[in-house]
């Protein structure tokens, strides 16, 4: 993995989880840190949910594609239900 690489996962990161806390009403109370956080979280939670769903490897998402953006997007979505689930509840 090239410098490159990991700039541009950040940058795709961002950009997924500024979405993400725009579909989920969450953007006033994060920043542009939490929204990398959140984007490649998702990123890692949205492939595990395509896994479990997709038993013939069928959805593998390694590179950089429309299907891997709405992956990432998918993960962060549920990464920010169960925040704001559980934020409610503290």
């Amino acid at each position: 993995m090239t410098l490159v690489d990991i700039i541009a996962w950040i940058i795709m990161g961002a950009l997924v989880g500024w979405i993400a806390s725009k579909i989920m009403n969450t953007d006033a109370e994060q920043g542009g840190v939490a929204n990398i956080v959140v984007g490649i979280i998702g990123a890692f939670v949205g492939g595990w949910v395509m896994h479990i769903f997709d038993k013939t490897g069928a959805s593998a998402t390694n590179a950089f594609s429309w299907r891997s953006f709405f992956v990432a997007l998918l993960g962060a979505v549920i990464v920010l239900f169960i925040y704001k689930a559980v934020s409610r509840r503290a």
